[in-house]
């Protein structure tokens, strides 16, 4: 729903012109008055001034999502940044490391099945 207004809307706040944003993942309370929203701007930007820009368009989102959905309550929206892509890429960094990779590597050999003494194997075939 969320990233359906943010791509159809144009957001009248100066920290959201020309932002596109990407909605990562939505977290609702169990009641659903609450909702946290994970959120990436695609080609990159000041991250609080988006999330503060959010916060100040946060009661047109509401109204919109009140339009268009048959709730009793619709949620109060807090924003935050996703992080999940950059740790990713941190992960990805590390282990493309020559010396992580040597030790993968090494720590792989021994994990492998051992064989027994009578050469079988150890699911003894």
């Amino acid at each position: 729903m969320l990233a359906r207004i943010f791509e159809r809307e144009t957001l009248r706040d100066p920290a959201l012109a020309n932002v596109r944003l990407t909605v990562t993942e939505v977290r609702p309370s169990a009641d659903m008055h609450h909702a946290r929203v994970y959120v990436v701007p695609l080609g990159g930007g000041k991250m609080d001034e988006i999330l503060a820009g959010l916060k100040r368009v946060k009661p047109f989102l509401r109204r919109e999502m009140a339009a268009q959905l048959t709730m009793r309550y619709i949620p109060d929206l807090s924003f935050a940044a996703d992080n999940s892509f950059d740790e990713a890429a941190h992960i990805l960094t590390l282990l493309h490391k020559p010396e992580v990779a040597r030790d993968l590597r090494d720590k792989g050999g021994d994990d492998a099945p051992e064989d027994t003494p009578d050469g079988s194997g150890s699911d003894g075939s």
